[in-house]
């Protein structure tokens, strides 16, 4: 038997009332109108749901018990509606974003701890991995926003890209290296360097050997090779090894023990942004999410 969820909701409301006329005020409506819903429900029922005490109508058992789902579609009804305005305003809902190792670092941190503390209604998940992996989870639909190189949208129709900084590749080394008090630097000085290499599979491993072979080094000394981010910072404060990475969102972690070398080359641009599925009209908790990132990239000078 299906009934009618409003008549429901309009006898939870004669029941607090405690009259007819009391809840017809409530609800805007006239004391007849509410009255043949209610005639309407009970015949729907086949059974009454009010009995006469003089000039009264008592809701019986039945009336009192279904006054009870009909509170609950009440509920449920102004929940839904505070739930949609808060959506409305991106004050809730999912966060769904992903980026390399190295971009959801530092460089998304701030922005998302400002972000989690503002909007605590809403859930945040972050997914990490290589361009090839990133760019199957926006196909798919599983995160709604990447951060990441502009070369992660160029080959694949249906993605759009928003440029934030100007990301590009520098050639890194500890402090205290013999290449780091070198105003300039030649490709011999490069070739004679043993390497940590960023894994195969990896955009930076391609733009690097790309850059290497375009500057004219002919061969690079591999002495190891790793997909973990943490590890290449580490290994190579710590040891002779020289690599690449992405100046700006790699400046955070450098302090006093990596310095990047002065050497460039146009292969090392690399426009780093928002990548979203251009089928897809973004929603107000990215364009929350995006604003307090542009604000932080902008306060930190990062060009």
């Amino acid at each position: 038997m299906k009934l009618d969820p409003k008549h429901l909701a309009q006898l939870s409301v004669i029941v607090e009332a405690g009259s007819f006329q009391s809840a017809a005020n409530r609800l805007g409506t006239t004391q007849p109108a509410l009255s043949r819903n209610m005639k309407a429900l009970e015949t729907r029922l086949g059974t009454p749901l009010f009995q006469r005490e003089g000039r009264r109508s008592i809701p019986n058992a039945l009336g009192l018990r279904l006054a009870r789902n009909g509170l609950a579609i009440r509920l449920a009804e102004e929940q839904a509606g505070i739930l949609a305005a808060q959506t409305a305003k991106g004050s809730v809902g999912e966060l769904r974003i992903g980026a390399p190792p190295i971009v959801s670092g530092r460089f998304l941190s701030d922005a998302l701890t400002e972000f989690i503390k503002a909007n605590p209604n809403c859930s945040v998940e972050i997914r990490t991995g290589l361009v090839h992996e990133l760019r199957a989870l926006l196909k798919r639909g599983q995160v709604d926003l990447v951060f990441g190189p502009k070369s992660l949208a160029e080959p694949v129709d249906g993605l759009e890209f928003e440029e934030l900084i100007d990301d590009g590749v520098g050639v890194m080394c500890r402090a205290g290296h013999s290449l780091a008090s070198r105003e300039r630097i030649m490709a011999s000085d490069l070739e004679s360097q043993v390497w940590l290499a960023h894994s195969r599979g990896s955009l930076l491993r391609q733009q690097t050997e790309a850059a290497m072979t375009a500057s004219g080094v002919r061969s690079m000394q591999i002495g190891c090779e790793t997909d973990s981010i943490r590890s290449v910072l580490e290994i190579v404060a710590e040891t002779d090894l020289i690599t690449t990475m992405p100046k700006a969102t790699t400046a955070p972690y450098l302090e006093d023990r990596l310095v990047f070398l002065p050497f460039d080359h146009p292969q090392f641009h690399r426009p780093l942004g928002a990548i979203r599925r251009s089928s897809t009209s973004s929603s107000r908790i990215e364009d929350r999410f995006l604003q307090l990132l542009k604000r932080g990239i902008h306060a930190k000078g990062i060009p």
